[in-house]
């Protein structure tokens, strides 16, 4: 299988120059991320809005070594929040953080990416919007839960993200599909061990209906990660025995993936959301990307093969 091949590449400093060297890469890194900057990633939201379409934003950059690298992503985060205010964005547009990018891993990092994040849930907050955390490899969850539940004592709105592979899953879900509650349900982008998460994709589609289920019924508020037909149509026909209704729960997928999808469902009246990234390091992002799917990576190959 390719899949951990890849993710574990994503990790290779040595890799991650002969990828960003290669004479195709520019073209497939532009189709899963939006820009490089926020000036150019605002006109990317302004399109999705305008077609009916909610975006949640990330930065990407998670792979940092120093406190000053922390807090240099807290400020690009804030000076999101600044241009989605000024634009009148704030209803339609959120952010995803990845703890890791605010220090996490760090000495004293879970203090850290908490005093990092603080600011801007609360500066998300005050324009009418709100973060989600998302979920990073196993080891980083109990500290990425901790910190989900210190921000929702002042900031109820705040979201995270579960991952079906794991098995600590199910529980999870069950602690968290509690009222006011917002839980992402994505597959899982991280090499993981058989010790603690599925390996065969059977098994994982398995586990995402269960968990799907446990959300559906629950009084939070789900948001369903997933490109997979099947698994949609799924979650809808769990959602209606669950009795919600439309904008009681939302899609979510990623930006240039199933684009026409997105609008369908946005039709349909189904709230839609569109995972947009951007920024300069996007290399542990983009690898997720090919890893996540074969068909990308065929288009990655044909790419090289084609400008080399």
């Amino acid at each position: 299988m390719l899949g951990p091949v890849i993710l574990a590449a994503s990790r290779s400093d040595k890799m991650r120059r002969f990828v960003s060297a290669a004479p195709g890469t520019k073209q497939v890194v532009d189709r899963f991320i939006a820009g490089e900057t926020v000036e150019q990633v605002i006109p990317v939201v302004e399109d999705a809005t305008a077609k009916g379409l909610e975006v949640t934003l990330d930065v990407v950059g998670e792979d940092i070594t120093t406190v000053e690298q922390s807090h240099a992503a807290r400020d690009a985060y804030l000076e999101l929040v600044g241009r989605l205010k000024e634009l009148g964005l704030g209803a339609r547009a959120e952010m995803s953080v990845k703890l890791s990018m605010f220090g996490q891993a760090l000495e004293g990092g879970h203090e850290l990416a908490l005093a990092n994040v603080r600011p801007v849930v609360e500066a998300a907050a005050a324009i009418g919007t709100t973060v989600t955390l998302d979920a990073e490899d196993h080891t980083t969850l109990d500290s990425m839960f901790a910190i989900h539940e210190e921000l929702r004592k002042d900031f109820p709105e705040t979201g995270c993200v579960i991952q079906a592979y794991l098995f600590r899953t199910e529980d999870d879900a069950r602690r968290l599909a509690a009222a006011g509650s917002r839980v992402r349900i994505v597959k899982g982008a991280y090499k993981e061990p058989a010790s603690v998460a599925y390996q065969d994709k059977a098994e994982i589609d398995r586990a995402f209906v269960r968990i799907v289920k446990i959300l559906m019924a629950g009084e939070g508020y789900p948001m369903i990660g997933s490109h997979d037909p099947r698994l949609i149509a799924i979650a809808q026909e769990l959602a209606r025995q669950a009795g919600r209704k439309l904008d009681e729960y939302e899609f979510q997928m990623l930006y240039g993936i199933r684009s026409d999808e997105h609008v369908r469902l946005a039709a349909e009246g189904h709230r839609m959301r569109v995972y947009t990234a951007y920024g300069t390091d996007w290399y542990g992002y983009f690898m997720r990307r090919l890893a996540e799917k074969p068909a990308n990576l065929l288009f990655f190959a044909r790419s090289i093969l084609t400008r080399g």
